[in-house]
């Protein structure tokens, strides 16, 4: 059974920093899709960076909204999934949640950072940014 742990969330000013963390276990997949979603009151939950991991490619997947200022990450040795946020802004406020599916060959943007094709989730780590 997956089963996803998130932490490192919390209330940061514009402009601040945060580290995000999802211990995972009860997986072996060879390829995967694993990452992170996000989710503010009254919408529905989106994509904000993904891995793609198989044995021989690797590539990451980033919602236009925080490129350039989200870096994700992995330990595979370690089953850890990382979100580094940096340049905060109020709408980066959201409950953010770890997720992880196997998923052989390169999937498109779109699919990568689509709800639909995900089911394991986390519980969720709250990110709160104040202006």
């Amino acid at each position: 059974q997956v089963q996803l742990v998130e932490s490192g969330g919390g209330s940061v000013q514009a402009g601040g920093s945060l580290r995000l963390s999802c211990a995972a276990s009860g997986y072996t997949y060879s390829s995967y899709c694993t990452g992170w979603f996000r989710q503010a009151p009254g919408k529905e939950r989106e994509g904000v960076a993904i891995i793609y991991t198989s044995d021989s490619d690797g590539i990451t997947y980033y919602a236009d909204s925080v490129k350039g200022r989200f870096t994700i990450s992995q330990d595979k040795a370690e089953n850890m999934v990382y979100l580094q946020m940096n340049s905060l802004k109020p709408e980066d406020t959201a409950m953010y949640y770890c997720t992880v599916v196997r998923w052989d060959g390169r999937p498109p943007v779109q699919d990568a950072l689509s709800e639909y094709y995900y089911y394991d989730w986390g519980q969720g780590t709250q990110v709160t940014v104040s202006s």
